[in-house]
């Protein structure tokens, strides 16, 4: 697919990557998002001694550094690209808005001439392994929005936010929402793969944080054997909800299987299932980002949308469009509140220099995907 341009009616001033500075990349993993802070949080943090923070900008543009001519990431990078101009354009905003363009080890490059050029933010990287790279360069950084986050523990500068697409934000908005039904007892129906493990992980974290007791973890396989376990399972001891950290096909897979019990799921890990699938997921309840469950909202009328042909792009466009948003507070420095209902969900500054957002519970119903609490 090809990722359609921004409009020539809102013209942007468009670099291409810089020649890279050498610093020692490693394995880069094209998966926007890691584990995020769990409380909320109004006050901008301090910088530890030693640390910089951004010289007074010298204009009022804003950058948004991409990794676009790198071709594992181009496409995706082209949809935050699209989200974030046709933000700025329904904004009015579209001349302040540069676009700066990298390949392959040219992240650092890039973050410098958007430094040169003075803008007041830049928006970037989006992939997590450029982003380790800028924040261990020991280079003086514009403030810094990162659509990503780490997850080993290295502490960002002083001049980066984040703002990641996470599992995890759906994983405590859903342990959040089973405690808010009543639920008591909660199992967890579990993939293998390093992304539905961390969506357990966060709903397991946020549901013993609120007084529940340890969730059942039960390995999910897609055999006859392992189907009827669980049937077994389920049929002895029902527990009061289940999260099915599993792709859509999977949890298609193991709705019958479950009986009556509310079942709870990711957005973020499903693909657009086909209609047969679909109807399979009836009464299943996912969070998903209000640029996919409401496309018809009222604060999304003058954004364009897109056609993408999968659910993933969309949802990257809409992370562009929310990262322009953030990016708009950064007048005359580092915001200390920001609070919106964007198109990836509620977003809110939080602890640990981080923008949080919560996105929106629907519910199958004949095979299409609602909002819970619209009538059946």
């Amino acid at each position: 697919m090809n990722v359609p341009a921004p409009s020539e009616a809102n013209p942007v001033e468009t670099h291409p990557a810089p020649p890279p500075i050498e610093v020692a990349p490693s394995q880069v993993e094209p998966m926007p998002g890691e584990e995020a802070p769990p409380a909320a949080g109004t006050e901008a943090p301090q910088a530890a001694p030693g640390e910089r923070i951004p010289a007074p900008a010298s204009s009022d543009r804003i950058a948004i550094v991409l990794p676009l001519d790198e071709p594992a990431f181009a496409r995706a990078a082209s949809a935050v690209r699209d989200g974030f101009l046709d933000a700025a354009a329904a904004a009015g905003k579209g001349s302040e808005c540069i676009v700066i363009a990298h390949g392959h080890d040219g992240v650092v490059g890039s973050f410098d001439l958007a430094r040169q050029k003075g803008v007041r933010i830049a928006v970037g990287p989006l992939v997590r392994d450029d982003l380790k790279t800028l924040a261990t360069a020991a280079v003086d950084l514009p403030w810094t929005l990162a659509l990503n986050q780490l997850d080993d523990g290295t502490r960002l500068p002083a001049a980066i936010y984040s703002f990641p697409l996470s599992v995890e934000s759906d994983g405590r908005a859903l342990a959040r929402r089973a405690r808010e039904i009543g639920a008591r007892s909660i199992d967890i129906v579990e993939g293998d793969s390093p992304l539905m493990k961390r969506l357990a992980s966060s709903f397991a974290i946020e549901w013993t944080g609120r007084g529940g007791g340890s969730p059942a973890v039960l390995p999910f396989e897609p055999s006859p054997e392992s189907l009827g376990g669980l049937r077994r399972t389920f049929g002895r001891d029902p527990p009061g909800a289940v999260l099915l950290a599993v792709t859509g096909d999977h949890a298609a897979l193991v709705k019958p299987f479950i009986g009556n019990v509310v079942a709870y799921a990711s957005g973020l890990v499903f693909e657009r299932p086909n209609p047969a699938v679909a109807r399979d997921l009836d009464g299943v309840r996912v969070v998903e980002i209000p640029w996919l469950l409401t496309p018809d909202a009222p604060q999304f009328a003058d954004i364009p949308h897109r056609d993408f042909d999968s659910d993933a792009l969309a949802r990257l466009y809409a992370l562009g469009h929310d990262a322009f948003m953030i990016a708009s507070s950064f007048e005359g420095g580092a915001p200390n509140r920001t609070e919106f209902d964007g198109a990836t969900g509620h977003i809110t500054l939080g602890p640990g220099r981080e923008f949080q957002r919560e996105g929106t519970l629907g519910v199958y119903r004949d095979g299409v995907l609602v909002p819970l609490d619209s009538t059946p």
